[in-house]
């Protein structure tokens, strides 16, 4: 478990593990989703392009082509629909 404190400001520094674990960089946005009943807030990427993945679920003889900025723009609309 990794812990960050909260600035004056509302400000917290993800501690390096977590940035590490979760491969985020500077400048990457995050998304915060909590969940009242549980006091719990989540923490999720968004700013990862279908090319960090790409070939991931890449199978044999599959005849269908989506090219990666079809995928990565499909992702960015669901990303948008649902969490915006």
């Amino acid at each position: 478990m990794s812990t960050a404190t909260i600035t004056s400001k509302g400000q917290v520094t993800l501690p390096k593990e977590m940035r590490r674990k979760l491969h985020l960089e500077a400048g990457e946005k995050i998304d915060f989703r909590v969940d009242e009943e549980m006091g719990t807030a989540t923490l999720v990427p968004l700013n990862k392009h279908v090319g960090d993945v790409f070939g991931v679920m890449h199978r044999p003889g599959r005849s269908k082509h989506v090219t990666a900025e079809d995928m990565h723009m499909a992702i960015k609309e669901k990303i948008r629909r649902e969490y915006l």
